[in-house]
C-alpha cells in the first residue's frame, strides 16, 4: 500500500483524445490523480463535476486534476463532453495505473463481493511525491474536501 512521502508510482496511458499522458508531464505541477469507478454512474458522475465546479480554486492552489477510470478513450470522450469536463481522463483499461496504485480490490454491493476499482484520490507533490491519500471521498463535495485539506 502505497503511504504519504512515498515516491508516485509512475505511469503512462492514453488520454480521452488518445493522446499520452505520464506522471512525468505533471513534474513541477501539484496533481490531484483521481480513481473512479465508471463514468456515468450516479456517484462518478457527482465527482467529476464537483471537480469540475471546482477547478478554478483547485487550479489557483496549483493543482491540475487528472481522473482515471478503466473505461475506453470513447467513453471518456463523451463522459467530458456531456458533462463539460475541463480535465483529462486517463484511459487504464489495462489496469496498469490503477493496481500500481493500490485502487484495485474486494468490494461489496448489496451484499455481492467482487474486484473493482476503489475510489481513491492521491494528491502528489511538484516532485511527485505522495503529498495526501483521501480514501473516504465526498463525491457530491469532493472539490471543497480537497480543498479544506490542503488549506
Amino acid at each position: 500500500m502505497l503511504k504519504v512521502g512515498d515516491q508516485a508510482p509512475d505511469f503512462s496511458g492514453l488520454n480521452q483524445n488518445d493522446e499520452k499522458i505520464s506522471l512525468k508531464d505533471f513534474r513541477g505541477k501539484k496533481l490531484v490523480l483521481f480513481f473512479y469507478p465508471k463514468d456515468n454512474t450516479p456517484g462518478c458522475t457527482k465527482e467529476v463535476c464537483s471537480l469540475r465546479d471546482g477547478e478554478q480554486a483547485l487550479l489557483a492552489k496549483g493543482y491540475n486534476i487528472l481522473g482515471v477510470s478503466a473505461d475506453s478513450s470513447t467513453k471518456h470522450k463523451n463522459f467530458i463532453s456531456k458533462f463539460s469536463l475541463p480535465f483529462d481522463l486517463l484511459a487504464d483499461t489495462d489496469l496498469s495505473t490503477i493496481k500500481a496504485y493500490g485502487c484495485w480490490g474486494l468490494k461489496k454491493f448489496m451484499g455481492k463481493e467482487y474486484e473493482g476499482i476503489i475510489r481513491t484520490t492521491f494528491l502528489i507533490s511538484e516532485d511527485g511525491k505522495i503529498e495526501q491519500i483521501i480514501s473516504k471521498v465526498k463525491t457530491g463535495d469532493h472539490a471543497n474536501q480537497i480543498l479544506e485539506s490542503i488549506s
